[in-house]
Order: structure tokens, then C-alpha cells, then sequence
């Protein structure tokens, strides 16, 4: 078993016994299992806060160390090196900061490693990285380097045997490599001899395929230790992500003891555990010499210690440092209520309310407060394809037309995957398949949605989630991008039903809402036997700015697959700068259809389409020849905006008050600056113009015919 936790307040230090080689070899010596954890910055300020707050918990289950990981284009630096500073100095744990070639000229990899230096990490862990954020293909930064041996000689030159080094092994090969095994074990043996200590593993689920690999670079002359990678499986939804996002081979057995459980989160994370639990206990057990593990947290703790103790790892009590319960230093743990009483026995049965309120995280929407937050996104926005596989999936889309034909054979399950989706639609959508078909084809692109729930089972086939033997909740949720044009139109619909809560943003960060609270409004919530009421899905100001650069990253990298100069590239860039992304919560559960709706009373000129669709609630329109009638019943009509959008369609257009003995005369045309053509009488108004595009009388149903039904008046 591990020794007891480091002390705290690490200062820099020249003690070789801090680097992970040394702490390895100790470990061989000492003939014991040692495992370590992996963790991210999360995107917002209190998922930060509340990450320390579960490092700390976690340090009690003994890992050797921890890595920080350092996002795609470098975006994350700063927080990664804040992460490290206080892992060291506040939890006593020695950390592998993680350090990429993407968007980083030299200097600003200086400064990483200078940084790294003061702060008492003797840790890299040197990699390519992904492509730069708005590429599809990965390009060297023109004062950078072009490699993770680069990186290796720099880091060596500037600071001799200072760090341990680590690169990345990839059993499955790397995602990106079309140069076959025998290539990609030479690029390995490049890094080594370039100075590199260890390795760590891209994350795998195949014994066999692993143990082939190690044994292939053995032969090839490298005998530095070798780290597997391994992640628990949480839940079903972030396992299929996760695979899909690394490529990850999927023994066929995983999927047979899943696929039976997959709508029940606590049967598949105990079924995974023991998936992946014997996948590890091959390994520790094997001769391939390793007698350590890697584990990809997601930022998550259950699944991790689930992992651990069902390999009869979890530190026993007396092994771990006992300290006293000093508050934490986050904004959080100051206020916090509950803690366990009986400390002692924490390392085994503490489980406190935040262990595990995150730990079901279905849908896009967990708490941005949650450490996990992000996800496997965590690591990199990716299309999760080739740029030629996705061509072939989407092919060239030229018009909006196109891309709106794309949307809806997504939902009508014709199509696997859009950007925002690398899986195929989910069964509940299912239920709302065909209205959501409709949207797309008035020109509201979504990519996300749940339908309402009212207290399904949650072993559901559908709709279930969580333990056996509760019921499930959902509030309909839409997310789309709509056209600038439209936006006004749409959020003054939204303005007048009190259950609409709605969030706009454009990609420059602009965003319009009708909540003024920051408070989250739960739109999926579960009731279980012995349990308090599960929250696992929210919708929030904070984590929609955090997903909506991911969001707008995703489209911008549709884009890209397509050449500079093509239509299609030029479509989409345009599309993904310009439109706005929208989420909408209709907060009644009970009505399921009514979100939908909402959407289907919007203006025929806002909806985007021809002129031919649903008017406002408790409205009547009668196709008469190639024109229509639109009949308005509700009680004032005060955005003559839109009104007139649709009116705009029509030579002429009489508007007859049916309360008054008299009629009002337009001419659409002349109404464009929102004043009334006098020229033509009998008509009947309070004002000589229309001023804020409102009308000063409140006619009471009021009917627009179009001139062709009637005679002059």
C-alpha cells in the first residue's frame, strides 16, 4: 500500500525522491501497487474551487501523484499552473504538469516550465497536443516546435535532469497516424532517447491489445516503465463520448454486460467497474512487469474509488494521516452545513453530498459548479472524425437549405452524428422526432433537446436513469442557433409566456436573457428510494457562456474540412459567426407538447420559411388563392413589427376592426417607416403614426385579409 500522504506546504525543490521515476522505483523495491489520478482545469471559477475540494478528498486514497492536464492551444496554461502551485502547497501531493507544442512559441514554453520550476514540480509531461482551436489539421507554432521530441531536447537542454519527462504511448496507435505501427514505434523510441523517463498510455479497454503492444516496444529497444492509462466507466452516455472522442477499441463483452443496464447509471458504473477492474487486475497480474495505474478521474471521485476498492486498493484507515477539520479556503466550503462526523473513517465510508452530487452527469447541462464540468471535452474540441470521413458523412453543404436538410435527417436518426452529437440521436428523442424535424426546417438548427417527463420509472427504456426503483423528471428543453434577423422576433414571442426561461448568445459573447438570476433551473431531477431528490441536469447563465465557446468551436471546425475558397466553408463560417445559439426551457413539465408550441406561433417571416406557417395562439389562417388570411383573437396587438414582416408579403392589405363602424386603410409598403398612408379612408386610429412600432388603438379581433378577397373598400 502507499505510504501515508506527503506533508503539505511543498516548497521547489533539488530532491530527486520527488520525481515520479523516483517515487517508481521505490514502489518496485518496496514490491507494492501504487496507482495515480488524472484531473483538468474545469471551465468556470466555482467548478475550480470546488475541484480543490475534491483533491483534497482524494488525497486520502493514496495515489502516488497526480497530472494536470493543459488543454488544446494552450488556453488552459494559466490555470494549469495554479492547479500545480496549490496541489503542492496546500494537499502535499507531487503533480506531472502536462505541456504541448500547440500555439506555444518558445517563450511562452520557458515561462510554463520556469513557472513549474517555482512552484515545486518536478514533472512534465511533454506532448504534441491537439490541433490549434478553429483547425482541423494540427500546424507547428512558427516560433515553436513541431514535436513532442522537440519538446524533449528543449526541455532537457534548459534544464538538464531537473524534471522527470513523460510522452504519450498509444497501444491502439495514435488517432491521427496514417504511418502504420512500425513508424509510430520509431517516433517512440525518438522520444525516448531524446530524454524522455516514462510513458504514459492513451486509455484502452483491451488487455490483449495492450499487453501486444508493450511487448512490441520492449522489442524495440525501449525499457523505460510504462504507465497504463485507464478510465472508469461513469455512466453509459460519457462512456460512448469518451470512446468515440479517443477511438478507443471496445472489447464486444464490454457492450454485452452494458447494453443490458445502460438506462440504469448505478447498475452500469458497477457493472463497469468490474469491466475494468479485471482488465487492470490482468495487467497488475501479468508478466509485463507493471504494477501501476493511471486513472483518467474526469474530475469525478466515485467511479475512481469504486475502481480502487474493488481492487482491494483503497488505503484502510490507519494508513492515512489523520488531521483535524480545518475549513477550506474556497468561497464554497466556507458556507458548507454538512460534513461527516466521523472522520476517521472517511477513507473508506465518507461519502458526503459533495462526493456524489455530480455523479450522474447525463445530460450536457451538469453544474457548472461541478468539477467535472466539461467533461471529455475537457481535452480537446474534436470533430471526432477525419476531415475526409466527415465529408463523406455530410457532404458539401451550399446553402441554408442544405444545411437544414443535414439537421433533420440527424433527428429523424438517417444520420449518426453532427458536430455537436458524434453519437447517434438519442431513443427520447425519439419521441419528439418529427417536431423537431419540423424546427430544422424553419430554419432552427438545433443541437440539443429532452423532452418533458412527468415521472417515468427509472428503469425506463426510454427516458430512465439512476437507481432501480425511482421515477424521473424532465422540463422540455430546445437548443439551436437562430439567424440574427430573427432574433427579435423570437425572444419577444418568448417575452410574453411566463414559462419560457431562455439564454441567446453570439459567438462574440452578447447575451440576452429573461432571468436575472444566476441560480440554476434544474430541468432533470430523479426520486429514488433512500435517496434525495438527484439534480444531475441544469441549465445556468455561467455553463451556458462556458459550453458556447465549445459550441461555436465545433461549427467552426465543420467548417474547416472543406478548402478556404469553397462555398461550403464560406456557408458555414458565416453561419457560425454571425448566428446566434439559443437554449429554451419550458418550465411545465406537464404539458409536453408545448414548447414545441411556442416555437410553431411564431410569425411566418420570423420562422424563416415562405410566409406559410402557424400564427400566434388562438389564431386562424385560411389559404385563399396564393395568399392568406391571418385572423388575430388576442386582446392588443402591440408588435406591429412582426405584423408587418408578414404583411410586407401582400400589394395590399385592409385591416377591418370588427368593433367599429368604421375600417383602417394600409398599404403595407408605405408602413416600412412605421407611419400610417393617410391616402387612403375610411380608416380609424388614435394617432397619425405608428410610433414604436405600436399600435396607439388595441383593436380586439382584428382580421388581415389579403386584397385578393376583397373588394375595395
Amino acid at each position: 500500500m502507499p505510504a501515508t500522504t506527503p506533508p503539505a506546504a511543498a516548497t521547489p525543490r533539488g530532491d530527486d525522491s520527488w520525481k515520479i521515476t523516483a517515487k517508481l522505483a521505490k514502489a518496485e523495491r518496496e514490491n507494492r501497487i501504487w496507482w495515480s489520478f488524472e484531473f483538468f482545469p474545469p471551465r468556470t471559477a466555482q467548478g475550480l474551487n470546488n475541484l480543490y475540494d475534491r483533491i483534497e478528498r482524494m488525497s486520502d486514497l493514496g495515489p502516488e501523484f497526480v497530472d494536470i492536464t493543459w488543454n488544446a492551444g494552450g488556453r488552459s496554461s494559466d490555470l494549469t499552473s495554479s492547479l500545480v502551485k496549490t496541489v503542492h502547497n496546500y494537499f502535499g501531493l507531487e503533480t506531472c504538469m502536462h505541456l504541448t507544442c500547440t500555439n506555444m512559441p518558445r517563450e511562452k514554453v520557458d515561462t510554463a516550465l520556469k513557472d513549474a520550476k517555482e512552484h515545486g514540480c518536478r514533472n512534465i509531461l511533454a506532448l504534441r497536443g491537439d490541433p490549434p482551436a478553429g483547425e482541423s489539421q494540427w500546424e507547428a507554432h512558427a516560433a515553436g516546435f513541431t514535436c513532442a521530441r522537440e519538446l524533449v531536447e528543449h526541455i532537457r537542454a534548459q534544464y538538464g535532469d531537473y524534471f522527470a519527462i513523460a510522452v504519450a504511448g498509444f497501444p491502439e496507435g495514435h488517432p491521427e497516424s496514417t504511418e502504420g505501427r512500425e513508424k509510430e514505434l520509431e517516433h517512440l523510441k525518438a522520444k525516448i532517447d531524446a530524454g524522455a523517463d516514462f510513458i504514459f498510455t492513451q486509455m484502452f479497454y483491451d488487455f490483449d491489445i495492450f499487453a501486444k503492444w508493450v511487448k512490441e516496444v520492449r522489442a524495440a529497444g525501449i525499457t523505460v516503465p510504462i504507465i497504463p492509462g485507464v478510465m472508469p466507466i461513469q455512466n453509459y452516455g460519457g462512456f460512448e463520448r469518451a470512446v468515440a472522442r479517443f477511438r478507443t477499441f471496445v472489447p464486444q463483452y464490454f457492450h454485452d454486460a452494458l447494453e443490458p443496464v445502460k438506462n440504469d447509471d448505478q447498475a452500469v458504473r458497477d457493472v463497469g467497474t468490474q469491466l475494468v477492474g479485471d482488465m487492470c487486475r490482468k495487467i497488475l497480474e501479468s508478466d509485463l512487469g507493471i504494477r501501476g495505474l493511471h486513472i483518467y478521474t474526469m474530475n469525478l471521485e466515485r467511479g475512481s474509488r469504486m475502481l480502487l476498492d474493488y481492487l482491494g486498493l483503497t488505503p484502510s484507515v490507519n494508513q492515512i494521516k489523520q488531521l483535524p477539520w480545518t475549513p477550506s479556503l474556497t468561497p464554497k466550503r466556507r458556507e458548507e452545513k454538512i460534513r461527516p462526523i466521523f472522520w476517521a473513517n472517511r477513507a473508506k465510508s465518507y461519502l458526503s453530498r459533495t462526493e456524489t452530487w455530480d455523479e450522474f452527469p447525463n445530460g450536457r447541462w451538469g453544474d457548472a459548479r461541478s468539477p467535472a464540468y466539461g467533461d471529455v471535452n475537457a481535452y480537446g474540441v474534436s470533430l471526432n472524425l477525419t476531415d475526409a470521413e466527415a465529408r463523406e458523412l455530410w457532404g458539401a453543404p451550399e446553402s441554408l437549405d442544405d444545411v437544414k436538410a443535414l439537421f433533420q435527417k440527424f433527428c429523424s436518426g438517417d444520420l449518426k452524428a453532427l458536430p455537436w452529437s458524434d453519437t447517434p440521436v438519442a431513443k427520447e428523442t425519439s419521441v419528439i422526432g418529427s417536431q423537431l424535424e419540423k424546427l430544422n426546417g424553419r430554419g432552427f438548427l438545433t443541437i440539443n433537446s429532452q423532452p418533458a417527463v412527468d415521472g417515468a420509472p427509472s428503469d425506463d427504456k426510454v427516458h430512465g436513469w439512476g437507481p432501480s426503483n425511482g421515477y424521473v423528471y424532465q422540463k422540455a428543453y430546445l437548443e439551436c442557433f437562430v439567424a440574427p434577423e430573427r432574433l427579435d422576433e423570437v425572444i419577444a414571442h418568448f417575452d410574453r409566456n411566463p414559462q419560457i426561461t431562455y439564454h441567446a448568445v453570439n459567438a462574440q459573447g452578447d447575451m440576452r436573457t429573461n432571468t436575472q438570476s444566476d441560480a440554476p433551473n434544474a430541468v432533470t431531477w430523479g426520486c429514488f428510494p433512500h435517496s434525495e431528490i438527484l439534480q444531475p441536469t441544469i441549465v445556468e447563465s455561467i455553463s451556458f457562456l462556458a459550453w458556447k465557446d465549445e459550441a461555436y468551436e465545433l461549427g467552426r471546425k465543420w467548417a474547416t474540412v472543406y478548402e478556404p475558397s469553397s462555398p461550403s466553408r464560406k456557408l458555414l463560417q458565416g453561419l457560425f459567426d454571425s448566428w446566434f445559439l439559443i437554449n429554451v426551457v419550458h418550465n411545465d413539465f406537464k404539458q409536453p407538447d408545448a414548447i414545441f408550441k411556442v416555437f410553431e406561433s411564431l410569425g411566418a417571416e420570423t420562422n424563416g420559411t415562405n410566409g406559410h406557417a402557424n400564427l400566434p395562439s388562438g389564431t386562424a389562417a385560411v389559404n385563399l388563392e396564393v395568399c392568406e388570411a391571418y385572423a388575430f383573437k388576442s386582446d392588443e396587438v402591440t408588435n406591429t413589427k412582426m405584423h408587418l414582416a408578414m404583411l410586407g408579403r401582400f400589394s395590399f392589405v385592409v385591416a377591418l376592426d370588427l368593433l367599429l363602424p368604421t375600417a383602417c386603410a394600409f398599404k403595407s409598403a408605405e408602413l416600412t417607416d412605421n407611419k400610417l398612408d393617410r391616402r387612403l379612408k375610411p380608416f380609424t386610429c388614435k394617432s397619425d403614426e405608428l410610433t414604436n412600432t405600436k399600435l396607439h388603438r388595441r383593436p380586439r379581433n382584428v382580421t388581415f385579409l389579403s386584397v385578393s378577397s376583397l373588394t375595395s373598400p
